[in-house]
């Protein structure tokens, strides 16, 4: 499994890149390769407004509905429309191509309350 060093983790398998005020988030290779093909993606409205820990859309594979729940709160900037048409990219590429949305950073406090890769790495042991 692959988990960046500079990305943060939420316990439900969501990843952050903290890019300045925003926060590009999407799924992790575990939450992926665990859900296995997926088939489509639900996304939130650009403008929208999310809240920590809140779901803000989901992922359908081929056996399972998994929610998709805000590692941070703010505003949606940005979505990835890509995946709507090509949800595989998920499975492909979850940290570049298949990023889901840009969120702004209104809370900056809430990034201590993810994990260090080595920390989500650890989290992911107790799961087994």
């Amino acid at each position: 499994m692959d988990f960046p060093e500079e990305l943060k983790y939420s316990k439900e398998h969501i990843w952050v890149r903290v890019e300045g005020d925003k926060a590009v988030v999407g799924v992790t290779d575990y939450a992926q390769s665990e859900l296995g093909k997926i088939t489509s993606i639900e996304l939130p409205e650009a403008g929208d407004e999310i809240q920590q820990e809140d779901s803000f859309g989901s992922i359908e594979a081929r056996k399972t509905v998994a929610d998709l729940y805000a590692p941070l709160s703010g505003t949606v900037l940005e979505l990835n429309e890509e995946l709507l048409d090509n949800p595989a990219l998920l499975n492909e590429d979850p940290y570049d191509s298949g990023w889901i949305i840009v969120v702004s950073l209104d809370d900056p406090e809430e990034l201590a309350l993810l994990l260090s890769a080595e920390e989500y790495a650890d989290a992911l042991e107790e799961f087994d």
